[in-house]
Order: C-alpha cells, then structure tokens, then sequence
C-alpha cells in the first residue's frame, strides 16, 4: 500500500480493511456490517425520526436512508409517517430481532478477529477514535 500522510486517507483505508473483515465474517448472515450495525442502532434507539436517528448516528439524512431502504424492502425496519407529515418514523421488526439474533455470533467473531489483531492498543486507539469523533461540528 502507499504510504500517506493525510489523516482522512489513513483512517479511510483503515475502515474499509475493517469493514472487509467484518462484512467476509458475516456474509452468511445475509447483513453487510453497516446494516447490522445500524439495526443494532435503531434497536437501541427505539421508534424515532430519520432525521433523529441521523443525527444520533452520524450520517447524513440521505445516506442513510438510503442504507435503510434495502433493510425496510427486506422486512427488517418499518416506516410510518411521524406526526408532522414531513417527517418518517423509523424502527427495526421482530424479523430484525430474530435475524440479527442469528448473525450476532458471526459479528462476535468478526470483533474478536480485530480485537486480536489490534491487541493491547485497542484501548488507546478507540482513545484516538473518540478524540476523532469529537471534531464533528
């Protein structure tokens, strides 16, 4: 691989190798680590807006609907429109529950690979990550 100095090359090429091993882990399960991950989210999250969860996730409003439009095609969030017709309330189904039930050993896997290969620097580069996270506006 190239060597970079630029910070967003750096942690972007990071999170697609991250991503690869989880998405290759779980691919069985049907989900891609994005679509659990954001499963996992909304289940935590309970019914709320898009744009609320948007927020509480980090994405932008169109990202992610459109990361949860095959998620909903699929039976596993479902949409209704909020009391202010312009906004959609989102949230994950039992058929979400049971299937992410099924895939969380493979995402259990797919961590303790990471987590293995990061070892004892784990700690300090979630660390660095929060510090990252901190610069949103």
């Amino acid at each position: 691989m190239l060597d970079t100095v630029c910070a967003c090359n750096k942690l972007r090429r990071s999170a697609r190798v991250i991503t690869a091993i989880y998405d290759e882990t779980m691919s069985s399960s049907g989900f891609t680590v994005s679509q659990f991950s954001l499963l996992r989210m909304l289940q935590r999250a309970g019914p709320c807006s898009l744009t609320e969860f948007a927020g509480a996730t980090g994405h932008d409003r169109t990202t992610l609907n459109r990361t949860l439009r095959p998620l909903e095609e699929a039976g596993y969030v479902t949409s209704c429109p909020g009391e202010d017709q312009r906004a959609r309330i989102v949230k994950i189904t039992d058929e979400a529950r049971q299937a992410m039930r099924s895939a969380q050993p493979l995402w259990e896997e797919a961590q303790a690979k990471v987590d293995a290969a990061l070892g004892a620097d784990r700690d300090a580069l979630f660390s660095i990550l929060d510090r990252v996270e901190s610069l949103r506006p």
